[in-house]
Formats: C-alpha cells, structure tokens, sequence
C-alpha cells in the first residue's frame, strides 16, 4: 500500500513554516540577549552558567538551520542544499533537543545539590567540573545523535527530499534505535529531573529556615522544566515512534483508521519542540534577573521606532 493512499502530507506544509519563521525570529533574539546577559553575570552566576551558556548555543546552532528548512518546506518538499547537509541540518536538531535535556537536567541536579545539601557540597564542586560535565554531556548526545546520519534521508528514486527520519525502506531499523534513543536520552533524564524535584519539593515544604527567594526561585524553575517536558518534549517522543510505528503497517498493507491523525499530530509535536528554543531563555530569566530588564528596553525601543515611523508617515500624508 502507497503511503499517500493512507495518510495526507499537505498538513507538513502549510504548519511547519510559519511555526519556524516564529522560532527563529523569538529565539534569535532571546537566546541573543539571554547569553549576552550569562556572559556579563559569569562570576555572579557561579557553576551554573556553563551549563545556561551550553544550553543557549545548542539552541543558536538549531536556530541557524531554520531558514534552510523554511526554504524546503516552501519550495513543496525540494532540498535544494544537497544530502550532506540534509543530514546536518537533522543532527543540529538532534543535538539541540538531546542536549538541551541534557544540560536542563544538569541545572535541575546543580540546584538539587545545592538545597538538598548545601553544607556538603559547599566548594566541592567547581567550574572545572561544570565544564568537564558541560563537555561530556555534548559527547555522549552527539554519540546518541550520530547513528541517525547513517540513515538514508530520503528516496532511493529522490534525492530532493529530506526526511526527519529516514526513507521506507528502514523505518523497521530506525524504529529499534528511535525506541533505545527514546530511553536514553529523553526518559533517563526525565526521571532523574524529576526525582530531584520531589525531593526538593519535599525538602522546602519541611524547612523553614530555607530563603524563601531561594524556593521562590526554585519553584520557579521547577515550573519552568514542567512546560518544557509537557509541551516540548513528552508529546514530541510519543507521537515520533507511534508515526514511525503506523509508517511501518502501512509499509506492510495495513492502513489503520489513525494513522492519518497520528501523522498530523506528529508533526504538530516536531513544532512544538523546536518551540523549546524559544522557551528555554526563560532558564534564562530564573539564573538572572538582567534579562528582563534588557527585554523591556529592547520593547520600549521598538514601540518608539514604531511610533517615531507613524509619525512621519502622517507628517508625509499631510504635507501632500
């Protein structure tokens, strides 16, 4: 059975795109600005803000691909950038949504630590650690990340394509590293996230002498980690390997009544988490507070320009 007898791709088109515009204009400037602000605060921050800082240039070399796929999905599916570069483009997605679990789960524990045991940790661990961690969290996702290259990105009779997966012919394997990938790099980290949470959680609700800045803070976050992994993350992997599980029926001539809706609600979740590139700056606005007061000034800017060009238009239109 022929996929397009079974399931509609129109959808693809006409949702990616402006979800990408969106992205990588939100997260070009808030990842600009947030890592302008961790650079300035570096001192202040403390071991944190390596992993903020890895955290933000995972999300810039997502953010720089964009346009690329922008240029693909307006052209009607035609990669015009040759497969090489296909399969970069892929990988910086890869690497920016594993690492960004990564290095956010890395804070959750920092933050862990420094509640939960304070006194112990205390000068223990340094920003050599930090950076030793920073640097072995990027290795092991691009060793997680690399065996997705290895897959063919798209037909064997078109070579104008560019699959987020890979072509039909090896679903059924891509599937098996899609589910060991799946609970390693998402479900692993997930659980240490929020294991670390319920005991913090339990620890502030107990003690009184905390400073109640420091559980504001903490909640705050917590909050934070919670709409990532509930709107980013957890919908993404889901409906990932269900669509690559209905591809597969299909493949063997079984078209089931969902996998139309499973295919649609797949690709809602592939904009959903690149969404975490525009969201992640607000980790951003939880390690410094300077964020914020840059983010007001870039819109009170804007709002002036704004009204600085109205005016003269109206200036222009009276003169005449």
């Amino acid at each position: 059975m022929n996929n397009s007898s079974c399931i509609s791709f129109d959808f693809t088109g006409k949702f990616l795109p402006p979800v990408y515009i969106l992205v990588f204009i939100t997260g070009m400037v808030a990842n600009g600005l947030g890592l302008r602000s961790v650079l300035q605060k570096w001192e202040k921050l403390g071991n944190v803000s390596v992993f903020v800082f890895s955290l933000g240039l995972a999300d810039i070399l997502y953010l720089l691909t964009l346009p690329f796929l922008m240029v693909y999905y307006f052209k009607d599916d035609q990669w015009i950038f040759g497969e090489a570069f296909c399969k970069t483009t892929r990988f910086f997605f890869n690497l920016n949504l594993y690492g960004s679990i990564g290095f956010l789960t890395c804070i959750s524990v920092y933050r862990y630590l420094a509640i939960v045991h304070p006194m112990r940790m205390m000068g223990r661990i340094t920003v050599t650690h930090s950076v030793a961690i920073s640097v072995m969290v990027w290795l092991l996702v691009s060793a997680q990340s690399l065996p997705d290259m290895f897959f063919p990105k798209s037909p064997t009779n078109n070579t104008k394509r560019c699959f987020d997966t890979t072509s039909d012919e090896y679903v059924g394997d891509y599937l098996k590293y899609s589910l060991g990938w799946t609970l390693t790099g998402f479900c692993i980290p997930l659980f240490i996230t929020l294991s670390c949470y319920g005991h913090m959680i339990a620890v502030l609700c107990r003690n009184d002498n905390i400073d109640e800045v420091l559980k504001q803070r903490s909640l705050k976050l917590l909050f934070i980690l919670i709409l990532l992994f509930s709107v980013c993350y957890i919908p993404y992997h889901i409906l990932k390997n269900l669509n690559l599980l209905s591809r597969l029926s299909v493949i063997k001539g079984t078209c089931h009544k969902w996998s139309n809706g499973v295919y649609i609600g797949h690709q809602i979740s592939r904009g959903l988490v690149c969404l975490n590139s525009a969201l992640n700056p607000l980790v951003y606005l939880h390690v410094s507070e300077d964020i914020c007061s840059q983010l007001r000034q870039l819109l009170q800017q804007a709002r002036q320009a704004i009204s600085s060009l109205y005016s003269s238009n109206q200036t222009s239109v009276t003169d005449t």
